[in-house]
């Protein structure tokens, strides 16, 4: 095993065949800005996966160094159930275009080969709680000791010091550390997380975008350097308007409110509201305006908006009757038509049908072997071209050899 890893670290060779092809809008090859890089991915299942990824849809070369028969965690805890071949579905969303090699990272000659890969890379991501790497001697201090160029990407769950560092670094986790889940729904309902992994899908960010600054910085200096940050603190960041308001104003508390609210800072008309066949979205839009439009006269004389907050619950029940009546369409077309700020609630079989969706090409296949599945593309666009691959995540040590 160590020989072939040693080959593989002596040389950068091409991107394996059916990699990936970033062919944009039009008909020429775009020239991805991070061609040429080299990330070695320690990360499993999520936040570092999906930054890495994102390195990847940007034109770097991704190889995940997963351990030998098990691999990434992310291949067998499958969102929904739902498999792809040996792996879940997720993770080949999470890990297209990447390769995968295998080193036991406890076996000395394993680790002495991947330190020599360590020395040809560009940028290192890993997840590890604090303390393993050290352990390994594969740490910043360490790498940057085999390979001073390099730029170091650390996610953690919490950080390295507090009395939260040695938690699991799991999102539901993060996300209740945070105080995030009193932040949904009404003030009748028991704290409400969000449905999605909102603290990895932030903190992947942030680590792409902290790698990619220093990657310029590099150009600049010639100096490497490390990056590092963690789900609790991609949340505390996404509640930056929460946390200065009431660091500020210590009289600041959340106070969810009645069950249209959308949100536990914002007056009436701010919230959701039934329709006959469907829900409808109100955001920012002066209480009159609203009453005027919808037949509503007791809303029409409310021009102080003051009263917006002290009659809250009261505007929003007179608005969700009166919804109540017709279809979500047709007060769509009511209240577009004026230029209100809404929108439709969608489902989830609407938001894939809908056209909307299809304009916005979010959509990509990938393929290989037994795999073949229509997933997500990069959300980034470079140069007007939208950032596609057809290769799926690899399996498990597909690039030994």
């Amino acid at each position: 095993m160590p020989e072939r890893l040693l080959s593989l670290s002596k040389q950068r060779p091409e991107p394996v065949e059916g990699g990936p092809e970033r062919v944009g809008d039009q008909d020429e090859a775009l020239d991805l800005p991070l061609e040429g890089v080299t990330v070695l991915d320690f990360s499993q299942f999520l936040a570092g996966p999906v930054a890495a990824l994102r390195l990847a849809d940007l034109g770097a070369r991704v190889i995940k160094i997963e351990r030998p028969g098990t691999g990434d965690l992310g291949r067998t805890l499958a969102f929904g159930g739902r498999m792809a071949g040996a792996s879940s579905m997720s993770f080949h969303a999470m890990n297209r275009n990447k390769e995968s090699i295998t080193a036991d990272l406890k076996d000395p000659a394993d680790l002495a080969a991947v330190r020599d890969l360590v020395a040809n890379a560009d940028v290192m991501i890993q997840n590890f709680r604090p303390g393993v790497m050290e352990r390994i001697g594969l740490d910043h201090a360490s790498v940057s000791k085999i390979n001073p160029k390099i730029i170091y990407g650390s996610v953690s769950g919490y950080g390295d010091a507090g009395p939260f560092k040695d938690r699991p670094g799991q999102d539901l986790l993060a996300q209740a550390i945070s105080g995030l889940p009193w932040l949904n729904g009404s003030r009748d309902d028991p704290p409400v997380p969000v449905g999605l992994s909102v603290a990895d899908h932030l903190a992947s960010c942030h680590l792409a975008q902290g790698i990619t600054a220093l990657l310029v910085r590099r150009y600049r200096t010639g100096r490497g350097g490390l990056v590092q940050t963690s789900l609790f603190e991609s949340l505390l960041d996404l509640q930056f308007e929460l946390l200065t308001t009431r660091l500020n104003d210590p009289t600041v508390a959340v106070q969810r409110k009645g069950p249209r609210s959308a949100h536990a800072f914002l007056p009436a008309p701010y919230g959701i509201y039934p329709c006959s066949d469907g829900y409808l979205a109100i955001a920012m839009n002066p209480v009159p305006t609203i009453g005027r439009l919808l037949g509503l006269h007791e809303l029409v004389s409310m021009t102080d908006p003051s009263g917006w907050w002290e009659r809250q619950e009261e505007i929003e029940e007179l608005i969700a009757d009166r919804l109540r009546t017709d279809t979500r369409d047709a007060w769509l077309a009511l209240l577009d038509a004026e230029d209100v700020w809404c929108a439709p609630v969608l489902t989830l079989e609407e938001l894939i049908g809908h056209e909307g969706f299809a304009a916005i090409a979010m959509t990509q296949q990938i393929s290989a072997g037994d795999v073949s599945l229509t997933t997500t593309r990069s959300p980034i666009r470079v140069d007007g071209h939208r950032l596609t691959s057809a290769r799926p995540g690899p399996a498990l040590g597909e690039h030994n050899r």
